[in-house]
């Protein structure tokens, strides 16, 4: 067989195999991500298989080496792979865990072709940005459908159309649609404004934005059209004639209060069977349990009267003027799950730990999280706030860094060690309670600061059956997602316990702190876990230590 008789047998294997591209226009942040989530679980409803894919645009090789501020959180997957924050909409929606393949970074896929014309794969060709570039994501979105083995690949694709950072993607997709003719389906989310000052709906800019898909050789088989309303049949007349479309194609995308309330208007406006019906197919099957969960879950989330008031101490919060709580997306949710199960509608309270001077900004707090975090910029702040919490008996969750500095507030405040503090704070600590590992330390001594840190599942062995870890768990060994460098310093394990901290959770070898709680005499819920449960957490399967947290509250 040849080489080109390969590429073909490859081409027809996996005709069965249906994508779905979905892209954005007018303006950042109108919810591609929470989209392309909807249709995925709404896909998984009707009976078929589903895996995601993001593109993004940037130059870094991973989420990971960014700072929240710049572009929200990093989320974790189990294999370790650090995401942008669209991939925990993913496993939460469609209720699936992502591994690495699903990320597709610009970085990445130069530095893959960097890579293999430094080792003459290409046999001295002239390597241009088009096909290679092009041709490295074809590539990687083929062998991870083949990989993935699922019935629709979703791939979101980063940025807005008209950008030049994310033109390798359109372009692979054009070349895709002649390789794959009948099996790719384009969704283009746009927006349209209602100026005030018109009072009326204007579909210009959605219109503006698919000629520039166009000019890309790409048509939109399906318009999702974002605005604060439904719109009306003569708005979606106007798309359907500007946009080439059929009017059935274009569906209304209004804001929303909350956005677990999206997939099901996307299911009462019919959005999947118009999907399923370009490739000739029909639902597998009638509504499924997890869709009748999902609305009761809804429905217990309107109905919660009775509102909770929950402390979250973090420095990733003011932007210039702007709050940015995107760099806590996951914990949010976390918090919705479960206060939503008991009935309860969660008040956030924002304590920017750079400026938290005054303990009164937390008296009326039903509960406070320590949210993860790098370095020392806001330590004493979240320090202080711990300190509150433990002597005022205020339900505590601590995750990952919020854990390492409720050890040290323990250490200083009760053990009277005056210099506990953790070698990420100052390298050169006395009394280093926190300390970096020899492997890491060797990783950041060489600057190998790219997904070096300990990322991904890890078990943990719960070790108290009488502690908060045990009655939420219900289980001797979990799993979780971890991301950080340092970790408990087993050197001041004895005096720590000695005057009252328990361990109650480690690795299976023992090895390594993973839970430390306060008992249950002294304080009802006080408990700080070095991994990031967050990130396991959705609508339906609210995580156990955020039940616990919500419960203690009410």
């Amino acid at each position: 067989m040849t080489k080109t008789d390969n590429t073909r047998y490859s081409c027809l294997r996996m005709k069965t195999q249906k994508f779905i591209f979905i892209s954005g226009g007018v303006i950042s942040g109108l919810g591609k991500g929470i989209a392309s989530a909807s249709i995925g679980m709404l896909l998984k409803n009707k009976g078929y298989s589903v895996n995601f894919i993001k593109c993004d645009p940037y130059l870094n090789v991973d989420a990971g080496t960014m700072n929240p501020l710049e572009h929200g959180e990093v989320f974790v997957t189990k294999d370790g792979y650090e995401m942008d924050m669209d991939a925990g909409h993913y496993e939460r929606f469609a209720n699936i865990e992502l591994t690495r393949d699903s990320g597709m970074t610009s970085g990445q896929v130069y530095l893959s072709v960097i890579n293999k014309e430094r080792s003459l794969e290409y046999d001295g060709k002239c390597v241009d940005p088009v096909p290679y570039l092009v041709n490295e994501i074809i590539q990687k979105i083929e062998e991870f459908a083949k990989k993935s083995n699922v019935d629709f690949i979703l791939i979101e694709m980063g940025g807005t159309v008209g950008e030049y950072q994310n033109e390798i993607y359109f372009e692979a997709e054009r070349m895709m649609k002649r390789k794959y003719d009948g099996s790719i389906t384009h969704i283009h989310l746009v927006y349209l404004p209602i100026p005030h000052n018109l009072g009326e709906m204007k579909t210009k800019p959605a219109q503006q934005s698919v000629r520039i898909l166009n000019g890309m050789g790409i048509f939109p088989d399906l318009i999702l059209a974002r605005s604060e309303t439904h719109l009306d049949k003569q708005r979606i007349g106007k798309l359907a004639l500007g946009c080439g479309i059929p009017e059935d194609f274009v569906f209304s995308a209004p804001d929303v209060s909350n956005i677990y309330e999206i997939p099901i208007n996307f299911d009462k406006e019919g959005i999947v069977e118009r999907i399923l019906s370009r490739y000739k197919v029909k639902p597998n099957t009638t509504e499924s349990n997890k869709l009748k969960k999902w609305n009761i879950a809804l429905r217990k989330a309107k109905n919660a009267k009775r509102k909770i008031k929950i402390g979250i101490v973090g420095k990733y919060i003011a932007s210039g003027d702007f709050n940015l709580e995107d760099a806590y997306a996951s914990v949010l949710e976390s918090i919705k799950h479960a206060s939503w199960y008991y009935d309860v509608s969660p008040e956030i309270v924002w304590v920017d730990s750079e400026k938290f001077e005054e303990e009164k900004q937390l008296n009326n707090i039903n509960c406070l999280i320590v949210p993860g975090g790098f370095g020392s910029r806001g330590v004493e702040g979240k320090i202080k706030a711990i300190k509150y919490a433990r002597e005022n008996r205020v339900p505590y969750l601590g995750l990952c860094y919020g854990m390492q500095l409720a050890v040290i507030e323990f250490a200083r405040n009760v053990c009277n060690i005056e210099n506990a503090t953790s070698s990420e704070i100052d390298k050169n600590a006395k009394d280093p309670i926190i300390h970096i590992m020899t492997d890491q330390e060797k990783k950041i001594l060489n600057r190998d600061y790219g997904a070096s840190m300990r990322l991904g599942n890890w078990n943990c062995k719960i070790i108290d059956k009488k502690s908060n870890a045990y009655d939420v768990y219900k289980s001797d060994i979990i799993t979780e997602r971890h991301r950080h460098r340092y970790e408990f310093n087993n050197n001041y394990i004895d005096i720590l316990i000695n005057h009252g901290l328990k361990i109650t959770g480690t690795t299976t070898d023992g090895k390594l702190v993973e839970i430390v709680e306060l008992d249950k005499k002294v304080h009802p819920y006080f408990i700080g876990v070095q991994f990031h449960p967050e990130f396991k957490s959705s609508l339906i399967n609210p995580h156990p230590l955020f039940l616990g947290l919500i419960k203690e509250c009410i």
